[in-house]
């Protein structure tokens, strides 16, 4: 599975000398993704298919990530992919760098320990910013450009409920609109502790935090600032905030069945949506 990727955090640090933003970003995975599967054969090709796949047009992360793999590693084999996209398309959730990742997973199954463990994370940043972290696809904190995953202990097990109001928007644009810090260095990271399996605990951290792209996304599409205050008005939300640049915004409950209750009454009142509940964490763990 490529496993929905949330920023619960989003701090845009400042604009680094190679033209990346650094970055600090808490995150964790929703249980719902992408399906990408690889049959070993000579050759390589992808089948797209799934409610998203017209969404897709141009060029695609998990041929990019064959194609970095087998330049680095000319005797992989390698063979035809499928790719079931159920997550929006440029919405804030990591779907494409996550479909990269599970790619190079599947290619390191498939080649019996030829590309390890350890070379395919230092292929993921030519990739994209995300994959690193989207090749463990457990709760970790990213810093640098998003290269550099630091693992979250204690993550305790939670509900989130996912809305995207139906637009897409780029990274790239957010990014652009973003109104530069101006520092002589850069802030001192927080010590991010064992969250112990406390909620409590992980709403604080969070909570004193922000997401630095939710202004520029809610002016670039006024549809975020709907979809965020519908997310705050579910009972029991906890933490309503958008993900990466959006356009998917989230909010977090203290359990899955809390999350899945309030999806449903979401869905009655939006119901051309993409909405979905899940729970929140590491999905392999569950």
């Amino acid at each position: 599975m490529a496993w929905a990727k949330l920023n619960l955090t989003l701090e845009v640090l400042g604009r680094r000398a190679d033209g990346f933003h650094e970055l600090r970003s808490l995150v964790a995975f929703a249980g719902v993704g992408d399906t990408v599967e690889l049959t070993p054969q000579d050759g390589l090709d992808l089948r797209i298919e799934g409610p998203f796949a017209a969404a897709l047009d141009g060029g695609n992360l998990v041929m990019d990530a064959a194609e970095v793999a087998r330049a680095q590693l000319p005797s992989l084999t390698l063979g035809r992919f499928r790719l079931v996209k159920t997550l929006p398309v440029a919405a804030g959730i990591g779907g494409g760098s996550a479909d990269a990742a599970a790619a190079l997973r599947l290619i390191a199954r498939a080649n019996e320990g030829k590309l390890t463990e350890a070379a395919a994370v230092a292929l993921a940043p030519r990739l994209g910013s995300d994959v690193a972290v989207c090749l463990s696809s457990a709760p970790a904190l990213i810093t640098g450009r998003g290269e550099i995953v630091t693992s979250v202990r204690g993550f305790p097990t939670c509900g989130v409920v996912l809305a995207n109001p139906g637009v897409e928007l780029s990274t790239a644009d957010a990014m652009a609109r973003l109104t530069p810090r101006r520092s002589r260095g850069l802030p001192a990271m927080p010590r991010l502790s064992d969250f112990a399996g406390e909620f409590d605990k992980l709403m604080d951290y969070a909570g004193q935090r922000r997401n630095d792209l939710e202004p520029v996304a809610a002016r670039l599409a006024p549809e975020v600032g709907k979809a965020l205050a519908a997310l705050r008005r579910l009972d029991g939300a906890r933490l309503v905030r958008l993900s990466g640049s959006g356009a998917t915004c989230f909010a977090v409950f203290a359990t899955p069945r809390a999350a899945l209750r309030a999806a449903t009454v979401l869905a009655q009142d939006q119901p051309d949506w993409w909405i979905t509940a899940s729970m929140l964490g590491d999905p392999k763990a569950q």
